[in-house]
């Protein structure tokens, strides 16, 4: 009995800081930013490696991978991994670390924000389960200044600063169920809430008072629900552990409603405050295809491809002097994972699990006709602590996004994610209370 209370306390305080984490997440500032790139002032801003640290420590690896330890959100087929009477959950924390330089300048930034938060129960106690999260989708991040130093105009008005920045995002909330037929397929789907604000603005600040500062800029509230869905085929080999599994995942893509307004303010004066009616943006649509192979116990290896289609994108932009366009992206990722001895009971660093990944990702951004794409090397290893599967997982993403080329700007960038892994099993009997 004292379990069973536990356990229902327990869930209880994890849909609590669920719901608590969407409204952290959306409390977002100008010094509170989800990201930091120029590259985010298009479109819905920088869209983020999707999953957790697992997912993240091997290229964001995940859609024909199955792991009993951890929750894999990239695929509602993989659902169905887990001990039919357990209770997982994943919390994470991410640090992202830029370095920019254009041709003229260079810059750097440190952003600090939650990563996700995913809950994982058996519905039956054979082959199926649920699964809730949310986690960031895309983030806008950006903050320019420069001063206007006409020698003339500093003399007769004082200071001028031009200051652009953008902030805000949109956040995934999902639930999902997933089933395992005919023994070694399984199949999922999940339904995917995104919604979120982004602003994005540009200033004239005047130093002296006696002059209006003019503040103008974009402000977005958008919402979106799109349905996925996923399956996975196993295929067991003869070594004990051993198996090759092949996975497809499919997201719809959808008009997103809300609204978008374009504002102008002179001093404290509000001139124009209007709605930017018969123009939506547009959340893609989403293919991915993978395979995974397990020699056996120790090692797993991967490989997924995955395809947005982001060109019926139109909505009002930031203007720059940049050409943008909605494009198709495209993600290639290659990890690996290497357990030495997951049973050792001597030797604690056995028992860690470590991962490697590689990436390659052309984005949807097109500025002028260039392409922005990013690539990356990835790290990470989950340590064991405490009793079942509990574990502390780390990943780190060292990558570079952009060129100087086109007068872009290159971005270089280390990125860490940590997640506390949580696993208790539940309606274990006692035979004395």
């Amino acid at each position: 009995m004292h379990r069973c209370k536990l356990t229902i306390t327990t869930l209880s305080a994890s849909v609590v800081f669920l719901f608590a984490a969407a409204t952290g997440l959306m409390a977002q500032t100008t010094d509170a930013l989800g990201a930091y790139s120029p590259y985010s002032i298009y479109g819905l801003g920088q869209v983020d490696m999707q999953g957790s640290s697992y997912n993240v420590a091997m290229g964001g690896l995940g859609i024909a991978t199955r792991d009993f330890r951890y929750i894999n959100t990239l695929n509602p087929a993989a659902f169905t991994a887990r001990d039919t009477l357990a209770f997982m959950m994943d919390f994470g924390l991410y640090a992202k670390n830029n370095y920019l330089r254009d041709e003229r300048t260079t810059a750097a930034y440190n952003v600090f924000n939650m990563q996700n938060v995913t809950i994982s129960v058996p519905i039956t106690r054979k082959n199926s389960a649920l699964v809730v999260g949310i986690s960031p989708f895309s983030n806008v991040g950006y903050k320019f200044m420069t001063k206007d130093r006409d020698p003339v105009l500093e003399s007769s008005i004082g200071d001028i600063a031009y200051q652009e920045y953008g902030t805000g995002g949109v956040y995934q909330l999902f639930a999902g169920a997933a089933v395992r037929l005919f023994r070694h397929l399984s199949i999922g789907a999940q339904v995917n809430f995104y919604f979120g604000k982004i602003e994005r603005h540009s200033d004239v600040v005047f130093g002296n008072t006696s002059y209006n500062s003019l503040y103008t800029g974009w402000k977005y509230r958008v919402n979106c629900i799109t349905p996925k869905f996923g399956l996975q085929y196993e295929i067991p080999l003869k070594n004990p552990g051993s198996s090759i599994i092949v996975g497809a995942t499919y997201r719809l893509g959808n008009e997103m409603w809300g609204d978008v307004y374009r504002y102008c303010i002179a001093g404290s004066d509000t001139t124009k405050y209007e709605p930017v009616r018969d123009v939506k943006p547009c959340m893609s649509s989403d293919f991915g295809v993978g395979f995974s192979v397990r020699p056996s116990i120790k090692w797993m290896i991967g490989f997924d491809y995955s395809y947005q289609d982001w060109s019926k994108w139109k909505a009002p932009q930031y203007d720059s002097e940049f050409v943008f366009d909605a494009k198709v992206s495209q993600q290639f990722r290659l990890g690996a994972e290497y357990r030495p001895n997951p049973n050792d009971v001597r030797y604690y660093m056995k028992r860690v699990s470590y991962r490697a990944g590689l990436y390659y990702d052309q984005s949807y951004l097109s500025l002028n006709g260039y392409r922005v794409v990013s690539t990356g090397l990835t790290l990470g290893a989950s340590f064991p602590i405490y009793r079942y599967f509990n574990a502390i997982s780390l990943a780190v993403d060292i990558g570079q996004r952009g060129s100087l080329k086109k007068d872009l700007v290159r971005e270089t960038y280390v990125n860490f994610i940590i997640n506390i892994n949580l696993h208790d099993i539940w309606f274990i009997k006692f035979q004395y209370d």
